[in-house]
Parts: structure tokens; C-alpha cells; sequence
């Protein structure tokens, strides 16, 4: 899977960035997943309703199926560590098999590609700067690092970069 994690401390633009990169690369004729990871336990599924009564009452796995939306839960047991992390990744990859794409919003502690949102403004020390896994920085503000550093007011050198680290090229579907 083409997956690129977007991390960054909170109020950093994260949410923002992906917006924009999935609007600029779907112009760009790409097909692209998102995936929101977050460290926070809450319930993804409202209580009371169909599916979570079936989770309630022991299955595995619940998918929900409609005319416009679909969706699947499944328990992740775990005492507060999340040594499966990568192989749930990989669940995902066979759910997004169609994107050329996959952006992850935070993960800090995954292997997969990381670039850092960072503003000066919200946090004044870059998290690349105690974490070597961090490839590049996407930021307006000046900041001196040996990493890639991308602007953050022009998306296209960025995404030229990461069309080129996933090595994503327009196929014939996607010129259509």
C-alpha cells in the first residue's frame, strides 16, 4: 500500500493538510484513502443502535451496509500497548485495494513514511527534532533541520515528492 503517515502535535493542521493534499491529488485523477488514527479510546458506534447490539453480543465483527455509506468494526483487545498495529494497517490495505493513495492521519510510532505538520505558533519545538523517523517537515515557519522540508503554502512540491517516494505514476484508468 502507497501509505504515508501526516503527524504532528495537536493543532499542528494535520486535519487541514490531508484535506487539502486529498483534494489536490483527487484532481490530479488519484484515487485516495484516509484513515484517521487516534490514541484516544471511544465508541465508533452508537450505542443502542443495530450494529452495536450485535457487538454486544459477541460478534467478531460487525459491518454495516447501506446505499451510500459502508463500514466495519472489529474489537482491538489490548491492554494499552498495540503491537498489531502494522498488521491492522494491513487489514485496511484489502478494504482500500482501489487507492493509489492511503494518508494517515497521525501514528507517530509507525515504520511506514512520516512527514511532520508543524507551526511555530501551537508548538515551538518540532517533534522531528527527538524522532529520526520523521523523513520531512511541511511548515510556513522557518526552521533549520538536515530533513526534506516542504512549504506548506505550496502543496505542489510536496505532492511532487510524494508521487515520487511512492512512486505513484497516472495509469491509463486514471487519464480517462
Amino acid at each position: 500500500m502507497n501509505q504515508i503517515h501526516i503527524v504532528g502535535r495537536k493543532n499542528s493542521g494535520k486535519t487541514t493538510l490531508i484535506v487539502e493534499l486529498v483534494e489536490y491529488l483527487t484532481k490530479q485523477g488519484l484515487r485516495v484513502g484516509t484513515i484517521k488514527h487516534t490514541h484516544h479510546k471511544h465508541e465508533l458506534d452508537s450505542p443502542g443502535k443495530d450494529s452495536f447490539r450485535h457487538r454486544e453480543a459477541g460478534a467478531h465483527a460487525v459491518g454495516i451496509l447501506s446505499p451510500e455509506m459502508n463500514a466495519v468494526f472489529w474489537p482491538q483487545k489490548t491492554d494499552g500497548a498495540d503491537p498489531d498495529r502494522e498488521k491492522r494497517y494491513d487489514l485496511f490495505q484489502s478494504l482500500m485495494d482501489e487507492c493509489d493513495v492511503l494518508l494517515v492521519e497521525g501514528d507517530s510510532s509507525t515504520s511506514a513514511t512520516k512527514v511532520e505538520v508543524w507551526r511555530s505558533e501551537t508548538n515551538p519545538v518540532p517533534m522531528l527534532e527527538h524522532d529520526s523517523s520523521i523523513e520531512a517537515v511541511i511548515t510556513d515557519n522557518e526552521l533549520s533541520t538536515e530533513r526534506l522540508k516542504f512549504q506548506r503554502s505550496n502543496l505542489h512540491e510536496f505532492v511532487l515528492w510524494i508521487r515520487s517516494k511512492l512512486d505513484i505514476r497516472i495509469s491509463a484508468r486514471q487519464q480517462k
